[in-house]
């Protein structure tokens, strides 16, 4: 288990809500350079497949952020869905906590 911030659990907490509320088979939530949080779900339509860290980034993208600061995955997947595209908007050195779909953080990537 990786000791987070008070912020970075926050981030946890959407995760863990927003993926319960859809039942979704993953959860995210950002952190953004100037402070605002963006939490999703995944994605799972016939004609629109998305992880919710790409919609996280989709999110802030859309909401005119300049970076990431933090970021939170709960996936039962052995690879971090939306990854790439995290570390193309945020660049190098921003923490991804990834944990299991109950919010219990397993692990601390980089992008």
């Amino acid at each position: 288990m990786t000791d987070l911030s008070a912020e970075d659990q926050k981030l946890v907490t959407l995760a863990r809500a927003t993926r319960a509320r859809t039942n979704a088979a993953e959860g995210a939530a950002v952190r953004d350079l100037d402070g605002r949080t963006y939490a999703a779900a995944t994605v799972a339509l016939p004609s629109l497949a998305l992880a919710a860290l790409d919609v996280c980034v989709a999110m802030a993208i859309a909401s005119g952020s300049r970076g990431l600061e933090a970021a939170v995955v709960l996936t039962s997947a052995e690879e971090v869905p939306g990854l790439a595209a995290a570390t193309e908007f945020a660049g190098a050195g921003v923490p991804v906590h990834v944990g299991d779909v109950r919010g219990t953080i397993g692990s601390t990537l980089s992008t």
